[in-house]
């Protein structure tokens, strides 16, 4: 009998007292002569082992994928353009779904199909944007202030301070209608403005708890420099919890995009959201419910999958629920 110990990536064998060796053998792959490695268990590994075996990460992931594609690429799904005001006719206005136009005609005669495809692209765009900006901007921030600590800490926490105090929707109506016109890119950096404080009290908690664990200690010791020990050691232990409030959040963040479209003071004509189509739709839905239904029914599907993706990341890079 062997005892087997992994150390690192090397599988070390001992041999037991009084025990024949059955060098050769034990711990090769067969016929291949060389002895099997270990793989190394990791918080990461684990992780995605379970989203694979989670349905709801799976089917909401699968619907985020879709939803990417369509937002890129929408002319793969309709032949039609939203900008032409040609394919707009008011003889159809309000026209109910039939075989040949799916979703029916708003209220300008509109073919509804047609503009809800093509308003994917600024509702993602303002969520994936506005993400990737909050979590840069409020990761670095937060790293920063809980690696360095003393007088930068608190100066930084005390500015964060300053924007939690100011809600996201009320905040990005207030900024949004002093700045007039707005599109997509507009909105997503007037919400990463408001938002990064979030990502940066979360980053920041998380450094603080990894800075004095005992591999940073010896990372110390044998001379590593603070680059090295970030990068290396503490980023990747801390920014589990960022990946998942920014997943969350992303469909939050359209729905804020779609609140601010609504009232009149986010993305403006002629570009198009589903925000726009659904207050287009506010005074005629009990007239012609198709108008409202569909571009709620695809902002509601939006920001449910990529709820279920970051619910499905949390339960998965979260040790106390395994």
């Amino acid at each position: 009998m062997r005892d087997t110990t992994t150390v690192g990536d090397e599988l070390t064998d001992t041999q037991t007292a009084g025990a024949p060796s059955t060098s050769g053998t034990a711990g090769k792959k067969a016929g291949s002569g060389k002895p099997q490695k270990a793989r190394e268990a990791s918080l990461w590994s684990d992780a995605v082992a379970d989203l694979r075996r989670n349905p709801i990460f799976v089917i909401g992931g699968l619907l985020v994928l879709f939803m990417l594609v369509l937002s890129a690429v929408p002319q793969w799904f309709t032949s039609g353009s939203p900008f032409d005001a040609a394919a707009c006719n008011l003889q159809d206005s309000l026209k109910k779904p039939s075989s040949d136009h799916w979703f029916g005609f708003d209220v300008q005669g509109c073919d509804v199909y047609t503009r809800t495809v093509w308003a994917a692209r600024n509702s993602v765009i303002v969520g994936v944007v506005t993400t990737t900006l909050v979590v840069v901007v409020g990761g670095v921030l937060g790293l920063i202030a809980g690696w360095v600590g003393g007088i930068v800490d608190s100066l930084l926490s005390r500015f964060t301070e300053i924007f939690f105090a100011i809600p996201l929707l009320l905040g990005g109506m207030l900024i949004m209608s002093g700045l007039g016109k707005g599109n997509a890119w507009t909105v997503s950096v007037v919400l990463a403005t408001l938002g990064w404080p979030q990502i940066f009290r979360i980053m920041r908690s998380s450094v603080l708890q990894n800075k004095n664990n005992d591999y940073v200690v010896a990372a110390r010791a044998l001379g590593a420099g603070t680059l090295r020990i970030t990068t290396r050691h503490i980023l990747p232990n801390a920014v589990a919890p960022v990946i998942v409030v920014g997943a969350i959040s992303l469909g939050v963040y359209i729905s804020t995009e779609a609140a601010l479209s609504f009232l009149g003071i986010g993305v403006q004509p002629p570009e198009i959201s589903w925000g726009l189509m659904v207050s287009d739709a506010k005074d005629r839905w009990l007239q012609a419910p198709h108008v409202l239904l569909f571009p709620a029914v695809a902002l509601s599907i939006t920001v449910l999958a990529f709820i279920m993706v970051g619910d499905a990341v949390r339960d998965a890079l979260d040790p106390k629920l395994r």
